[in-house]
């Protein structure tokens, strides 16, 4: 049945052969006991996803209530946050957690879901880097169930996001009822629903305004806080420079902020500014920041929900989850909180 751990067929000589390597090579590919050209690693990588292998981990045994997490857990505040919402609702359930970075990168992503499958987890929680089809392919061989947190993926797994669009466009939609026509948009990283889902909302936002913004509006982040930086940078030497920014997550939001101290500006005298994700210090800024807030904890106990069903019936429809956030009204924006 769907779901369930079909019996391992595939060989390590089988992945030696599909990568055109030795089958030392694939052992100290997957062992980490030597370094290996990143090339090499990559193709063994592609051939054990092609194949389904999963190899044995010495003296760890099959069902041991544990749920491996591949995310960017160390890079990202906002995973650090789902985990511990995760970890919280798995530990009542007799559950603990197996974390694999994946550094936001398709193929870190696959070397770390193979990791947690040598390991023999439960189920994974995967929040994917992009087209996760290769992953998802794996794990399915593999028998593991799959919980994708964050982003949606066009596969047919469990999946448990954040709305993005109509969040965003009630940012657009606070700036423009206080004045402001130039609102440009700092986005995230190509290639990721929560980008595309973001940029859709600051498009909609504007569009219900009559808001007609120039393409140069638009600028990449890249969803980290060096790019977002040079983002506002970039902004600021437009002819016309807008009078207010949407960021589209946590970690830009602090290169922004990084941007306009380097300009001298000031927040929100200068440049009216909001945030898409909160943080948990963020009324500890001056001014406090206006942002739509994420329920972290909520999407992490959501999604060990989601994976600890499927555990107990692989033959369940997959499911999707849609997690509405709120809109935390502060002095960001440029006008006084509401009570």
């Amino acid at each position: 049945m769907a779901g369930r751990r079909p019996r391992q067929t595939a060989t390590m000589s089988d992945v030696a052969r599909l990568a055109g390597v030795s089958v030392s090579t694939v052992s100290h590919v997957l062992n980490k006991t030597r370094a290996v050209a990143p090339e090499t690693a990559r193709l063994v990588h592609d051939a054990v996803a092609a194949c389904g292998y999963v190899p044995e981990k010495a003296h760890q045994e099959e069902g041991l209530g544990i749920i491996g997490l591949a995310m960017s857990a160390i890079s990202n505040p906002y995973f650090a946050d789902v985990v511990h919402g995760l970890d919280r609702r798995a530990s009542r359930e007799g559950y603990s957690l197996l974390l694999a970075e994946t550094h936001d990168d398709p193929d870190g992503e696959l070397r770390a879901v193979s990791e947690l499958l040598r390991r023999k987890v439960s189920a994974i929680v995967l929040a994917p880097s992009g087209d996760t089809g290769r992953t998802l392919d794996y794990a399915r061989r593999a028998g593991v169930p799959v919980t994708v947190l964050d982003r949606f993926v066009r596969h047919e797994t469990d999946q448990i996001s954040v709305e993005n669009v109509e969040s965003t466009a009630r940012l657009v939609d606070h700036l423009a009822e206080t004045g402001h026509t130039r609102i440009a948009m700092i986005s995230g990283r190509p290639g990721l629903a929560t980008t595309d889902e973001r940029i859709q909302g600051y498009r909609l936002g504007l569009e219900r305004h009559g808001i007609a913004a120039p393409d140069e509006y638009l600028v990449p982040g890249r969803s980290q806080a060096g790019p977002a930086q040079q983002a506002i940078a970039d902004l600021l030497s437009l002819s016309r420079p807008p009078t207010a920014v949407v960021v589209g997550n946590n970690q830009m939001t602090i290169g922004a902020m990084r941007g306009l101290r380097d300009a001298g500006l000031r927040v929100p005298d200068d440049l009216a500014l909001v945030a898409f994700d909160d943080f948990e210090w963020s009324d500890l800024f001056q001014p406090r920041l206006t942002a739509i807030a994420q329920p972290t904890s909520t999407i992490g106990e959501q999604a060990f929900e989601l994976a600890l069903s499927r555990i107990a019936d692989p033959d369940l429809a997959p499911r999707r989850v849609l997690v509405q956030p709120t809109f935390q009204h502060r002095e960001s924006c440029g006008c006084a909180p509401a009570d």
